[in-house]
């Protein structure tokens, strides 16, 4: 009799990996893929995800419209996008599979919750026959497991009805992932008593079927090898993992901190921008004040009177809520007010694509108002970035005394990635004073108060707290009289007005834009704003890794642009724009400079591809 004696299975080292969960709506796919990536950040590896919702409320159960989707690309050096295409596909169910099948490249590993492959559902999404069986996925490493089954196995002595056990699949799915890429599980095993902590049951359940997950990976046969990620070596701090909106949310508080103000946001829920509101209204222990509004044009009314107030005011939407809250934002122009307007993009035009990506909103920006109306814009280009980008918002509305867009969008609202957490001494001081008294003497002698008497430097009247003895002023719509802030209707005084506004916005200091050209003899630049930096980035890099000689440069500021900008973009040969609308800064580029910008556009609702881009360079690089 020979005895068999268990040995341990094979550990593949790599360098980096991008997993794909997929499945309906009710699969806890969002859970599933935040839960590995918090595991992956906390291990220490670089990370960028990329989350992918329906379109629809509620879409039908496993029909292509339900799917919900989790990239998650993690690795052991920097990396800068949620990858191009899945080196695992978890699909729990054919939708998932169909859905998602274009995207692998050949030899990828799919794994299957063959439960759910069943006659009904395969014929809900097109299959005439299982995929399983018909020899379709011959060039995948395909791995069947019966999920559902084997959760319910798992749970058999839980108190939980079976329906209930199903729904902990995700727990399951989790876990052999988390064995097959070496993950920590002590984290996942906290969240999950901390979440369901009113309901032991249900958080005993999930630790189980993780633990059968892990455990799983752990004994079968199916799986051969597990993999390692080393941790990437990143610069000396403390880091968290953070996605876009919630790295916005502390930004919009300490910005709130550095400058001494209160915050207060008027916002309407709107999808991708929701999430500040929410995160927002967990803070008032930093002063700050939510109100969530019956409707977008009360939102920014609000958010325009606590700034006449002398808070710090904010309003959070999307691309549709810009529409309603134009005439406000025309208003806060006049009245040279502190405001700070997000706008979280998504696909459109009108409701659109809710739940896609896009960056479609920048004229609208630019140009969405009645009049002579310019608005400063900034725009982050990484999730962690918004964190920054909203102190530098802040920093243009308080200073200059104007409504500022922060254009993010729904790409880097609902991505991640690690964040180093600043010190308290490297954020700006925004400290601006208030108006105190008299700024005016007239000819007789009697000091009064111009509420439009303008600072020489930044063009920035004073800003009035009301109450304040001796600062009572008009304010509202109607042109205003230069510096005594009447009503005024006379031609050469509204002329001098809208002049001063707009040399107000022109005048404001903003850094110059930095290039990156190693070897200085480059006569190709790619300009980009936004989230399409992680894309061009990658792209640029495997032009220069194929020999070839380009030039990078990145706008955070899109009004005004940076003072040298001009000088950049003639002393290339060729500029190419890659944007996620039909050319918009292309559009400002030509007007502004006289240079022909070359867009390269994209409306799918998804980022761009590396690959994909770094194509379109090198054809650039021959022409």
């Amino acid at each position: 009799m020979v005895s068999m004696v268990s040995r341990p299975k094979p550990v593949r080292r790599l360098d980096r990996v991008v997993i794909r969960f997929a499945g309906d709506s009710g699969d806890g796919i969002q859970l599933t893929g935040d839960r590995f990536t918090s595991e992956t950040a906390s291990f220490g590896n670089d990370v960028s995800t990329l989350p992918d919702f329906p379109a629809e409320i509620r879409a039908p159960a496993g029909t292509l419209p339900g799917v919900s989707s989790f990239q998650l690309h993690f690795a052991d050096h920097d990396i800068l996008t949620p990858g191009d295409a899945p080196d695992v596909l978890v699909a729990m169910n054919p939708a998932a599979l169909k859905a998602n099948l274009a995207d692998l490249p050949p030899g990828a590993e799919i794994i299957v919750n063959t439960d759910e492959f069943t006659k009904r559902a395969l014929q809900k999404v097109g299959y005439g026959a299982d995929p399983l069986e018909d020899g379709s996925l011959d060039g995948y490493r395909v791995h069947p497991v019966r999920l559902t089954t084997l959760t319910v196995q798992a749970l058999a002595s839980s108190p939980l009805a079976r329906k209930d056990a199903e729904r902990a699949k995700n727990m399951f799915a989790l876990g052999l992932l988390s064995w097959m890429y070496h993950r920590p599980t002590s984290g996942t095993e906290r969240f999950l008593r901390q979440k369901f902590a009113k309901k032991p049951e249900l958080a005993e359940a999930n630790v189980l079927a993780f633990r059968a997950g892990w455990n799983y990976g752990e004994t079968t046969e199916d799986f051969a090898v597990s993999y390692e990620v080393a941790a990437a070596a990143l610069p000396t701090g403390t880091y968290r993992n953070i996605s876009g909106n919630l790295a916005l949310s502390y930004g919009l508080v300490a910005a709130a901190e550095r400058a001494g103000l209160p915050l207060f946001l008027g916002s309407y829920p709107i999808t991708p921008a929701s999430d500040i509101l929410h995160e927002l209204s967990k803070h008032k222990n930093f002063g700050v004040r939510t109100f969530q509004a019956e409707d977008e044009i009360a939102g920014i009314g609000a958010a325009l009177g606590a700034a006449y107030g002398g808070a710090l005011g904010v309003t959070t939407t999307s691309g549709p809520g810009v529409a309603l809250k134009s005439e406000t934002i025309g208003l806060a122009v006049s009245m040279e007010l502190p405001l700070l307007i997000v706008d979280i993009q998504r696909g459109g035009p009108s409701t659109g694509l809710p739940t896609k990506t896009e960056q479609a909103d920048l004229l609208q920006a630019m140009f969405g108002r009645n009049g002579e109306a310019p608005v400063p814009i900034v725009a982050p280009a990484t999730p962690a970035e918004c964190f920054t980008s909203a102190l530098e918002a802040a920093r243009i509305a308080v200073t200059y005394r104007t409504p500022v867009f922060l254009l993010s969008d729904g790409y880097l609202a609902n991505g991640a990635e690690p964040w180093r957490v600043p010190r308290p001494d490297e954020l700006p001081d925004l400290r601006v004073p208030f108006a105190t008294g008299p700024n005016h003497t007239t000819e007789d002698g009697t000091e009064v108060f111009r509420p439009y008497k303008r600072d020489p430097h930044t063009l920035a009247r004073p800003w009035a707290v009301p109450g304040t003895p001796g600062l009572e002023h008009r304010i509202g719509g109607i042109e205003k009289q230069d510096g005594t802030g009447n009503i005024s209707y006379d031609p050469a005084n509204h002329d001098f007005m809208v002049r001063t506004r707009q040399a107000k916005i022109d005048g404001i200091t903003v850094p110059d834009i930095e290039v990156d050209d190693p070897t200085g003899l480059a006569r190709v630049l790619v300009l980009g704003w936004g989230s399409t930096y992680g894309p061009i980035t990658a792209a640029v890099q495997r032009v220069r890794a194929d020999g070839g000689s380009i030039a990078q440069a990145h706008l955070r500021h899109l009004n005004p642009f940076p003072a040298n900008l001009g000088t950049v973009l003639r002393a290339y040969d060729k500029v190419i724009v890659p944007e996620m609308n039909l050319g918009q800064l292309a559009l400002l580029l030509r007007a502004e400079y006289l240079v022909d910008a070359y867009p390269r556009n994209q409306v799918n609702g998804m980022p761009f591809r590396s690959a994909d881009l770094a194509l379109v360079l090198k054809e650039a690089l021959d022409d």
